[in-house]
């Protein structure tokens, strides 16, 4: 029986190894975490992370062949193939800070991998690395090694939140990277075999190690860009009347471009995009190009100016302050279906109001209180540093509250913003909401979810991003 041991019981190590589980009944998956309460909620009815059909995928398999365990150094002696899907933060220090990736998780896991193996292992990498990782931990496992066989594979994971269950049981494409030695070769195909259990051969993609270590940093800078792209018309569709959803629908017809990742939004957030292009443009300046650095510092640039934009946008149309006026954000997490808030854009937003003075009431059905306010007050990267390892009890904002559902977080509210495109907003009796706020009652739609003309029939003023403005807009310009 093949076993597997997966380091990094996260977003990306517990649901893929509960899917290779369900589709390998022969295979031993265990997934191991120095996390207790983490293990715990693995093992209990209400797993750490929401995510659509991850519940009965491991409802099925665990106590069978998958199983959850802080024995993190048993499990690892024991398995043939070790995934590490551990942390890879931001550096907030030293060289690289801001931009390179710190690997300080990595190396810790790469030289216990070798203290504990007394058998030959294959080793994955699953988190995203940076080009040339694997070179750093072959060396550490080499130098460390006492005999025993080591052989780096680079298996990019390409999952989008909200649908990763989906994402693992009909992939687009497995990528598997490895060294082009016949010990290497033999090791991608000991990975593919997992894989061709239930993924047809032909999207089982085999490259060089650096190939698929580049391709996972080049696929989110790609999505990233179109995001910007889009964005970035957005804010000339405003200015000129034109309507970005008229204008990236047609431009997606074209089959050279594809109709996806065209909507314009407030930003996009994740625990990816940013990150991986800050690591893209680290390699970039480190190998001696500026100017392809430069390129993809953009796609940052234009994100943050999007969330900016927005938050001025805001400020400006409610006479230019918002200092002690109830703002109501509908939506935290980074995008509907899923309970995650790395990087979301509501927290630039959020802080933004907050720097103004107004007062804040946030719902989001799948978004704790605790989590709200950690992100509000946690320093920019913290987020991605293993639970135990973040400030313990953040400080809570005073002018921040957390509301049971969306009247609730309405009532009496100067302003709406909605931030994440829950399908619950579409449906919400605005009438009831209007009644109950403020007048002139706003709505500031950073997702276009709503349908702007109905709203503006009630009664409000409405904001939807690269849409025409409203009269009022136009008499409040926002100041740049």
């Amino acid at each position: 029986m093949v076993k597997i041991c997966c380091i990094g019981a996260g977003y990306v190590g517990g649901p893929t190894m509960a899917v290779i589980a369900l589709k390998c009944p022969s295979v031993e998956v265990a997934v191991v975490d120095i996390s207790v309460p983490r293990i715990t909620a693995w093992n209990s009815d209400q797993l750490p992370i929401y995510e659509p059909g991850l519940d009965d995928v491991v409802k099925q398999c665990r106590g069978k062949n998958l199983f959850f365990s802080t024995d993190v150094e048993k499990h690892v002696r024991e398995a043939d193939i070790v995934f590490v899907s551990v942390n890879t933060p931001t550096k907030t220090r030293g060289l690289g800070a801001g931009k390179a990736a710190d690997l300080t998780y990595w190396e810790s896991a790469a030289r216990m991998i070798a203290d504990v193996s007394v058998s030959d292992k294959i080793v994955v990498e699953k988190s995203t690395v940076p080009v040339k990782t694997a070179e750093a931990i072959e060396k550490i496992l080499m130098h460390n090694s006492k005999g025993i066989k080591f052989q780096i594979l680079s298996n990019p994971e390409f999952l989008a939140e909200g649908t990763a269950i989906e994402d693992l049981f009909y992939p687009d494409r497995v990528l598997i990277g490895g060294r082009e030695t016949p010990e290497g070769f033999k090791a991608i195909k000991a990975l593919k075999d997992v894989y061709a259990q239930w993924v047809p051969e032909d999207r089982i993609l085999t490259t060089n190690l650096w190939s698929a270590e580049l391709t996972k940093l080049a696929a989110n800078a790609f999505l990233a860009q179109r995001i910007s792209s889009v964005n970035a018309m957005s804010a000339l569709c405003e200015a000129t009347g034109a309507n970005v959803s008229e204008v990236s629908y047609a431009v997606g017809k074209d089959s050279r471009i594809g109709p996806k990742f065209l909507n314009s939004s407030v930003g996009f957030g994740g625990s990816c995009f940013q990150k991986d292009i800050l690591n893209l443009v680290y390699i970039c300046e480190c190998n001696g190009l500026p100017e392809v650095a430069e390129y993809w510092k953009q796609v940052i640039k234009i994100n943050d100016y999007q969330k900016t934009r927005f938050v001025n946008r805001i400020v400006s149309s409610m006479f230019n302050t918002v200092s002690n006026k109830k703002i109501a954000v509908l939506g935290f997490a980074f995008k509907k279906d899923t309970g995650d808030t790395r990087e979301t854009p509501a927290i630039d937003v959020c802080k933004g109001l907050l720097g103004d003075k107004a007062r804040i009431s946030i719902y989001d059905p799948q978004v704790t209180e605790e989590q709200i306010q950690r992100d509000l007050t946690m320093n920019k990267f913290d987020w991605d540093h293993p639970i135990h390892l973040q400030p313990m009890s953040p400080t809570t904002v005073k002018q921040v509250s957390v509301a049971w559902d969306a009247y609730a977080a309405t009532k009496d509210a100067h302003g709406i913003c909605l931030l994440t495109e829950w399908d619950e907003f579409k449906t919400l009796d605005y009438e009831r909401i209007f009644e109950n706020m403020q007048k002139p009652a706003f709505v500031f739609d950073g997702r276009n979810v709503v349908d702007a003309e109905k709203l503006r029939k009630i009664g409000f003023i409405v904001y939807s991003i690269g849409k025409p403005l409203d009269q009022w807009l136009k008499d409040m310009p926002a100041l740049s």
